[in-house]
């Protein structure tokens, strides 16, 4: 099962910095990376099975959410190669975000897997989400 796994630790309190990704539906923190946010259906941002398209070619719904936790887990169901739904199944990805050890900042996990009969995903994959970590640790100078 290919994946790919990033991490950043950022200067804020975990709370501040939880705002960012509660709201699936609000990518705008991410500009470089995400020039289109289309929510789809009526469903909050804040709960399961909401549903959105990023950049008109990411078809993504979130399918797990824990806020107290800081957590959320979304599907991509459709892609551009190589992680359409031709070439890649049961594509999860995973925001944990947790306290570092001395209070002073918050470690932002970002992770994936699927199922492919290739790699071809991992380093596409791989390089949208440090360019989406690099985007919110800018907010945290």
């Amino acid at each position: 099962m290919p994946s790919t796994d990033q991490s950043i630790v950022v200067n804020a309190p975990i709370a501040e910095v939880w705002k960012r990704f509660s709201n699936f539906h609000d990518l705008s923190w991410a500009k470089n990376v995400i020039s289109k946010n289309l929510k789809v259906g009526d469903r909050d941002g804040d709960s399961v099975g909401a549903k959105r398209v990023l950049n008109d070619v990411f078809y993504e719904t979130l399918v797990e959410y824990l806020p107290d936790d800081y957590y959320l887990k979304y599907s991509i169901d459709d892609g551009p190669s190589p992680v359409s739904k031709e070439e890649v199944s049961h594509y999860f990805g995973v925001v944990k975000l947790s306290q570092t050890s001395d209070n002073a900042g918050t470690k932002v996990e970002w992770s994936s897997s699927w199922n492919s009969k290739s790699e071809d995903a991992v380093e596409f994959c791989h390089g949208i989400y440090v360019a989406l970590l690099n985007d919110l640790a800018k907010l945290y100078p």
